[in-house]
């Protein structure tokens, strides 16, 4: 992790559709709207939910790609979202901007076998703009606004801490 930023981790409430990022001593320091999947909460592979429990940042992609770059296989297109592109490709799962590749850390309840979040491809990802966010909506994975993406990905490394609740942000978090 960056020396400004020791010990930042994410915290993602389902009940409450945001996620919250954390200093050392528990404090947000930033908070998001965000979508998790319409399916609800799970852990199993093709199951559509959003997976439980503790995950850390497998991989970040897209630095410095511009905002609206659209992604297939954790790959940049060469394409950038617009409305007309929408329009030409209805049925896409839009993954934009940036990605930060979740992996779980709790074997048999959010890695490996059926229930591997990596395996899964559970992103925390851009969306589309016109996306409505506080509303559970995703395929599975956790969708952000692209300009809130962006910053938290500037804070974030690869190895932080994301943990994805069902419940609301813990008491300490409420401060």
């Amino acid at each position: 992790m960056s020396s400004d930023q020791p010990n930042m981790r994410i915290e993602i409430s389902i009940a409450e559709q945001r996620l919250c990022l954390l200093n050392a001593a528990g404090e947000v320091v930033l908070s998001f709207p965000v979508s998790t999947a319409a399916n609800g909460p799970g852990e199993r592979k093709e199951s559509g939910c959003t997976p439980r429990g503790l995950h850390r940042i497998r991989a970040k992609i897209g630095a410095g790609a511009p905002v609206g770059t659209v992604f297939v296989g954790r790959r940049a297109t060469g394409e950038i979202w617009t409305p007309e592109l929408a329009r030409q490709y209805p049925q896409r799962d839009w993954i934009l901007t940036r990605i930060l590749w979740l992996c779980g850390q709790q074997p048999g309840f959010n890695r490996l076998g059926q229930v591997d979040s990596m395996q899964r491809y559970i992103y925390i990802h851009g969306t589309p703009d016109d996306q409505p966010m506080g509303v559970p909506c995703s395929h599975g994975c956790v969708r952000m606004r692209n300009a809130d993406l962006v910053v938290l990905f500037d804070r974030v490394e690869a190895g932080t801490e994301v943990d994805i609740i069902e419940t609301g942000p813990a008491e300490s978090v409420r401060a």
